[in-house]
């Protein structure tokens, strides 16, 4: 029997980034709220100082800052008639668990969408018409956001002051500027903090991709390329480019995590209460189905809570969003065979690749002095930003020297022919470890008919619940882009005077035993029409309209980018309609 607890105006389901700022917008607004973390509490001090937060065996290998997945796993197959068994080792992407959620151990890589993404549908039909859409895949389910670039610009703006993003502006209010990146959509002013210094493999890409008439800049970053102070006051260091950013939480107040940004003026709130080691059973509804009343939890001790609530935002990473409108039965499940449902509906991932340049011995690159975001890259070959009728796809990916590490476990360079083990693997290790350039292809994944997220009949969680399935394999459109971007970078890397080139581009099928990306999303997609989407375009659930769904599993389909950036900027979106209109007159607010 649950024990039921005094009411609140809003509780959050996770205090990553979106529950961190949803908790901070809300009190500010004179709201009471409770954030339920199923994870530890957790700051920068103690919890993030070296040298044990450099302990590369158990953050990277053993995944130290991940969700339990001994207690709540998810199962995999790559298509509908295959059986899924559960992930029991993260490898393909890394759901992360305590305070502060992914966005501890994320890398900072901090890039704004562009104006077609938001539009996608309607962009493509109006480039490339209707049969070259069906060319490229008549089981793409591809759509409009119901917001547009524009409308989101002001957060992106607001979010990137809050995180203090260094780069370089390509484009303010329509003007090309010299050094950034002139492919991406107009921004009101530049970044608040200048981009990092550029490292030594940055500018040998750099001289490549210009040679070859690209337009490479720096990636913008929530490493801070200075000392820096948010509109909240808080001060945040300059990135000493430890080489320890992602799977691995700041030392130095240099990261924009909610540790640094947001969480030392939200717990200070007399309005805010936190719970950690809490997990959220369900999302409980009143008789009608129609109106949340609050959730139920257990804690670290197995007590059972009843908390009610006016408002429910579910803050977590976006494969749990999408779980627990499942197990909540909040929206009609998708139904591959039919077409027909909304809920785990248009899960999409993110397409990678590649090229590996081994450079002569007289070129060190120093890899272990990196931030996670201190590369340099081009967008010629981002989203649509080239002209894609006679090439049989749509989408397409940055490239870049975007080198992280060189993290003794982890990095490990050899060349083709080189022998697993042994003495002679030691001896290409050596010869290769500072004289080998890593180039990144990150790009679009278009969501389809058949990859699909719901509740997986045979396997549960420690609690009893059913886990969440994910059937999921590369679109045959995403194998023709990636392979295309691959010729691209192929071609800097031969232009950077590379000695060895490995090229790598993504192939079917999709495995979850080597790590690809973290942006997992759709599948509680957001949209203008309640047959084909979740929550509406201010993320507030159709069915029931005091839940709101926020973070990245409201993406119809996934972006060129990190998608960060963008998670931050539609928070503040969903956050300003629920302040500035839900409060006012709540209900459905389109």
């Amino acid at each position: 029997m649950a024990t039921r607890l005094k009411p609140v105006d809003a509780v959050t389901i996770g205090v990553g980034l979106t529950g961190s700022l949803a908790g901070l917008e809300l009190t500010g607004a004179g709201l009471t709220v409770v954030g339920l973390e199923r994870g530890a509490p957790r700051d920068t001090v103690p919890d993030f100082q070296s040298p044990s937060i450099h302990d590369e065996l158990r953050f990277s290998i053993r995944k130290a800052m991940m969700q339990d997945n001994v207690k709540v796993a998810v199962t995999f197959r790559n298509t509908s008639d295959q059986t899924a068994l559960p992930i029991r080792r993260w490898e393909s992407f890394l759901p992360g668990q305590g305070l502060g959620g992914s966005f501890v151990h994320w890398n900072g890589q901090s890039f704004r969408a562009q104006v077609a993404d938001f539009i996608y549908r309607t962009h493509h039909l109006e480039r490339y018409g209707q049969k070259f859409l069906d060319a490229c895949g008549p089981d793409l389910t591809i759509q409009d956001w119901g917001v547009t670039y524009d409308e989101l610009e002001p957060c992106y703006d607001r979010f990137e002051y809050l995180i203090g993003v260094s780069g370089t502006a390509g484009n303010i209010k329509g003007k090309i500027l010299p050094g950034g990146n002139p492919f991406e959509a107009p921004r009101s002013r530049n970044y608040p903090n200048p981009a990092q210094k550029e490292p030594y493999f940055g500018a040998i890409f750099r001289k490549g991709a210009e040679s070859l008439g690209y337009h490479p800049y720096p990636q913008p970053s929530s490493n801070l390329s200075r000392p820096y102070t948010n509109p909240l006051g808080l001060k945040m260091e300059a990135c000493v480019f430890c080489g320890f950013c992602e799977r691995y939480a700041c030392e130095h107040y240099a990261k924009g995590s909610p540790q640094t940004t947001i969480l030392p003026i939200l717990l200070k709130n007399p309005k805010y209460e936190l719970r950690t080691g809490c997990e959220v059973l369900r999302i409980n509804l009143d008789s009608t189905g129609k109106k949340a009343t609050g959730v139920t939890y257990v804690d670290a001790a197995g007590r059972e809570f009843e908390q009610p609530a006016e408002l429910v935002l579910i803050c977590a990473f976006p494969l749990n969003n999408v779980r627990t409108l499942l197990l909540s039965r909040i929206g009609k499940p998708y139904d591959p065979k039919t077409g027909e449902g909304v809920v785990g509906r248009n899960y999409s991932y993110q397409t990678t690749g590649g090229t590996i340049v081994f450079m002569d011995e007289s070129i060190n690159i120093n890899p272990f002095m990196a931030s996670g975001a201190s590369g340099t890259m081009i967008d010629d070959f981002s989203g649509d930003n080239f002209d894609h009728k006679d090439l049989g796809f749509i989408g397409g990916a940055y490239v870049g020297a975007i080198m992280t590490n060189g993290r003794p476990i982890e990095f490990h360079p050899t060349p083709p022919g080189t022998p697993r083990w042994g003495l002679e693997w030691k001896k290409a290790v050596a010869r290769h470890y500072n004289h080998t350039i890593v180039i990144t292809q990150l790009g679009t994944s278009q969501s389809c008919r058949a990859n699909y997220l719901d509740l997986d009949p045979t396997y549960k969680d420690a609690w009893g619940r059913p886990l969440l399935r994910m059937t999921f394999d590369f679109p045959e459109n995403d194998i023709r882009m990636s392979q295309y971007i691959a010729d691209k970078g192929e071609a800097i890397a031969r232009a950077m005077g590379g000695k060895t080139i490995v090229r790598v581009a993504t192939k079917r099928p999709y495995t979850t035993t080597v790590y690809q990306s973290t942006h997992n999303a759709g599948g509680a997609v957001m949209g203008t029409d309640p047959k084909t989407s979740v929550v509406n375009r201010y993320l507030q659930c159709w069915d029931v309209p005091n839940v709101f769904s926020l973070g990245g599993a409201a993406f119809p389909q996934n972006i060129t980018y990190n998608y960060s950036l963008t998670i931050g900027a539609l928070t503040y979106w969903a956050l300003e309609a629920i302040k500035n209109k839900y409060l006012k007159s709540p209900g459905p607010l389109a």
